[in-house]
């Protein structure tokens, strides 16, 4: 079969279209050919190096597509199914053996494409909004790069749940975008200062919680625009990696909370897989949630998909289909 696989670490040109075996199904595994691959800022993070991974590898933790075969000990996947998947190694390709406890079965109503694109991105905002800083009536949240694929998500769930939103983003094009998902204010960090202007339509006070993806061209503004006793969320590094952080900058800003959560953290246990998951595909289904699909581009072409999702190009999901 076809594969994206990584031999060292790099920038896209590391990118290598392989042959490489259909893989077998193991115990408690499922094989699935894949319809379409989800692209993820975490696919780029181990492609760098920044988050270590064993060489050489097959890139990819995001899919969705139809069983073909099932492993021994696997009762409730059955041939034929159409699943979906976060979390599972190998997924620029065209076939994965994937644990049978980390996929979902996809809603009738939902297209395989829009479920690949869903999974990861869907339920890591999923717990963000539920879990991390479970956000309610009368919150106000900023969203940092509120018109890609995580942002307009998050955008989305966190009007769903009755917040304020003020999003960040690049460009006028990305700001129309972010404003159709939902967001009350939209925030050019090019042409404006972000924490002034935060400030300003906060009346002074700052805002609950601040997702901020970006990382270290954003972190220490966005604790300017915080409540006391607000919330950082950090959950990416689009701009590089946060330095390590004084716990007492987090006293003498107001008695802040600062964290740095991970989907795997929030997955433990297969209940609460379901859950988000669920929640997420139930939602694309029923029409509440609108997932926006930048574009799909070949197996073959992963490395222009990287190059795009990099230079900050894309508004909303990039698929990569076998």
């Amino acid at each position: 079969m076809k594969a994206i696989q990584i031999k060292e670490h790099g920038g896209p040109e590391v990118l290598s279209h392989e042959e490489i075996d259909v893989p077998e199904p193991q115990g408690g595994q499922v094989l699935v050919k894949i319809e379409a691959a989800g692209l993820n800022y975490i696919d780029t993070y181990h492609r760098t190096g920044l988050y270590p991974v064993e060489l050489p590898l097959t890139l990819g933790l995001e899919g969705a597509g139809v069983v073909e075969e099932v492993g021994a000990d696997v009762d409730d996947i059955a041939v034929g199914d159409r699943v979906a998947w976060a979390g599972c190694p190998g997924s620029y390709a065209e076939y994965i053996a994937a644990p049978a406890d980390k996929v979902v079965k996809v809603p009738d109503g939902v297209a395989s494409k829009v479920a690949a694109a869903s999974m990861l991105q869907g339920m890591t905002v999923h717990y963000l909004t539920h879990s991390t800083y479970a956000l309610s009536s009368g919150d106000t949240a900023l969203v940092h790069a509120a018109a890609g694929g995580v942002g307009l998500i998050l955008v989305q769930i966190a009007k769903m749940l009755g917040a304020r939103v003020i999003g960040t983003c690049g460009t006028a094009e990305k700001a129309e975008l972010a404003r159709g998902a939902g967001a009350d204010e939209v925030i050019l960090y090019a042409e404006q200062d972000f924490e002034v202007e935060t400030l300003k339509l906060t009346d002074g006070q700052g805002v609950d919680v601040a997702y901020d993806s970006v990382g270290k061209s954003t972190w220490e503004l966005s604790i300017n625009c915080l409540k006391p006793r607000g919330y950082l969320v950090l959950f990416g590094n689009a701009s590089g990696a946060v330095p390590p952080i004084d716990p007492l900058l987090l006293s003498q800003k107001g008695s802040l909370f600062l964290t740095r959560p991970t989907l795997a953290s929030y997955t433990l246990s297969r209940e609460e897989l379901l859950w988000r998951a669920n929640d997420i595909l139930g939602w694309v289904d029923t029409g509440k949630l609108d997932i926006r699909v930048d574009r799909t581009v070949p197996l073959a072409e992963a490395t222009d998909a990287h190059r795009a999702l990099e230079s900050r190009a894309t508004k909303g999901k990039v698929l990569i289909q076998p």
